[in-house]
């Protein structure tokens, strides 16, 4: 019995463990590199799309073809953050700015404008726009990709987030250079003013090229300027109070100036003259009459320039957005 059991027994290793032992295993090896990729790979999340109630898409006006394109919110302020502020600028200075263009976008949604579309691609009238291909084109090859990707990054960590007052979006005016001090909009357009949009002074703003510039005229161009809107103007270039500036607003700007036998607003004489700010002086001197001028735009919410300065000094772009508009709330604008 003890025989029997003995060969059933060497039957059993024959038929069960010698396969066992001869057959190759195949066990995965996880080195320590092996892991940690994995642990790199489970930590990789795609990013979060904003998922916008309303506003998610526009209707852009190209003045050029007076074509109407349908196109995502985030997608046009890349094209619009790249035209209207340098991709050398800070990271939180760009961020401010495409907040400050969607907040800007949808109070034009919210205020329509043009008939069939929401904004333009006209710098003058709205926004400006730049395709992706041109923008690309006036930036040196070798930076492209990574400023691309700067103003990709500054739309994508600010989603959804816009500027308001007592819940609404407001009217996010910006410009290139204060020349150190912010204008009240009542003194470029009139009307009533903006609570939010208050005189405030920024450092550091004297040095970007857009601090200062000027103009010089001599005087028949000078007359001949001012005579496409005053037919009638007349100057006595020998009478010292013939040219003048009569006052200034809070924020020294140039409120009214006399030519002659006409007083022009600063705005007005902005405009004819080509002066880059209504921050002007007149320097009179033979046959010709100089403009010196400080900053660059209207003056009015908040300045580029003035937005790098303070994002250098180390502000974030909340800190600078609340810098230039008063008593406002950055909020999602789905809770709006």
């Amino acid at each position: 019995m003890k025989k029997v059991l003995c060969y059933f027994f060497a039957f059993l290793c024959i038929c069960f463990l010698l396969p066992a032992l001869l057959t190759k295993q195949n066990i995965p090896v996880h080195t320590e590199q092996t892991i940690e990729n994995q642990s790199d790979e489970n930590n990789i999340s795609e990013e979060t799309p904003y998922n916008y109630v309303q506003y998610g898409t526009i209707h852009l006006l190209h003045k050029k073809t007076g074509k109407i394109e349908e196109v995502a919110l985030d997608e046009y302020l890349y094209h619009v953050v790249s035209a209207e502020m340098p991709a050398e600028y800070e990271l939180e200075a760009l961020k401010a700015q495409a907040i400050v263009a969607r907040t800007y976008t949808i109070y034009k949604v919210k205020n329509k404008k043009h008939e069939n579309a929401d904004i333009c691609d006209d710098s003058t009238c709205c926004q400006a726009w730049v395709s992706k291909e041109d923008r690309l084109q006036r930036w040196e090859e070798s930076k492209r990709e990574a400023n691309w990707k700067k103003i990709q990054q500054c739309v994508n960590e600010t989603k959804g987030k816009v500027i308001t007052y007592h819940n609404e979006p407001i009217n996010a005016f910006f410009h290139a250079n204060s020349g150190g001090i912010t204008e009240l909009p009542v003194n470029v357009w009139g009307g009533s003013g903006l609570p939010y949009l208050q005189v405030v002074e920024t450092s550091g703003e004297d040095a970007y090229s857009q601090y200062a510039s000027e103009v010089v005229l001599t005087n028949q161009e000078l007359i001949d300027k001012l005579k496409t809107k005053y037919k009638n103007i007349q100057i006595n270039f020998e009478n010292s109070e013939d040219i003048k500036i009569l006052d200034y607003t809070d924020s020294h700007r140039v409120k009214t100036v006399q030519f002659g036998n006409c007083k022009i607003s600063g705005v007005e004489a902005r405009s004819i003259l080509g002066l880059k700010s209504t921050n002007f002086e007149i320097i009179k001197e033979a046959n010709q009459i100089k403009f010196t001028v400080k900053g660059y735009g209207h003056g009015v919410g908040m300045s580029q320039t003035g937005a790098d300065s303070l994002a250098k000094q180390g502000k974030n772009y909340e800190e600078i957005i609340h810098h230039f508009y008063a008593e406002v709330e950055i909020k999602e604008v789905n809770s709006i």
